[in-house]
């Protein structure tokens, strides 16, 4: 969170350490704008460009930065770039099994209506992975699993997911993963992918169309609102996930997906 600019953009005083203008501690807000900082940078960055980034003096991003260090929160790189540290995979671990079991009430709702396997899953970098599953009641054992990552480009969830995104932030993402094609009918390009997000926008759901594993077809839906890029799906054999199907399960998917950001933010 900014606090104090100036409207020349010249760097302000440091305020004495305390409590923000708001209900939170100052301290700790700096610590979170900064880890997410680095976040966005893609987890590499220089003390000049988070200085760029942000109206905190240079002096208390580094003092920050140096805390951060000392406790395995952030890494310094031999090229003094900076990069999240280890200690912040059991936490994201956790987080990413508690956000998955608020949502499977939701899942498994659309499980019961639907008969077909339900999905959550999140950006994390620039993958998805699916932190929460309600399996149908058939036996047809698919790619989708909870720990699992995939490319957002030949996903159901992943391509929800992106369609929230600007079309800069979708280049660069499949420009650092590529763009793999696990099917003859997966999208190979970055104009056609492109293409694809804008109809998603237009109707406000994915499709999957075999695109991941031949013989399943998957609709899915972005979460509003959520603290970080989300999408829940439905998903199994194109015998069953039919055009009919899908009339039925984008009501409920908009439902499910409503009901977790209401959850997330309660």
């Amino acid at each position: 969170m900014a606090e104090n600019p100036s409207t020349t953009g010249t760097k302000v005083s440091e305020p004495k350490p305390g409590r923000s203008a708001g209900s939170g501690v100052q301290s700790v807000e700096r610590v979170f704008e900064l880890l997410e900082l680095v976040t966005d940078a893609g987890g590499d960055v220089t003390l000049s460009e988070l200085s760029a980034s942000t109206d905190l003096p240079l002096p208390t991003i580094h003092r920050l930065l140096r805390t951060l260090v000392s406790l395995g929160y952030a890494r310094q790189l031999p090229n003094r770039r900076y990069a999240l540290g280890p200690r912040l995979i059991r936490i994201g671990e956790g987080a990413s099994r508690q956000f998955g079991a608020l949502a499977r009430p939701q899942l498994k709702t659309l499980v019961d209506a639907l008969g077909e396997s339900a999905n959550m899953a999140v950006l994390d970098g620039d993958m998805v992975v699916y932190v929460a599953q309600v399996p149908s009641q058939h036996s047809m054992r698919m790619f989708t699993e909870v720990g699992r990552r995939a490319n957002v480009h030949d996903t159901g969830v992943g391509k929800a997911i992106l369609a929230q995104l600007d079309d800069d932030t979708v280049r660069g993402i499949v420009g650092r993963t590529g763009m793999s094609t696990p099917t003859s009918f997966s999208i190979g390009t970055v104009d056609a992918l492109l293409a694809e997000l804008d109809v998603i926008r237009e109707r406000g759901y994915s499709i999957d169309e075999q695109e991941q594993e031949i013989g399943v077809r998957c609709y899915a839906m972005a979460v509003p609102g959520a603290p970080t890029p989300t999408a829940v799906s439905v998903s199994g054999p194109i015998a069953r996930v039919t055009e009919e199907f899908g009339q039925r399960a984008v009501p409920l998917l908009r439902e499910a997906a409503g009901a977790i950001a209401a959850d997330v933010a309660a």
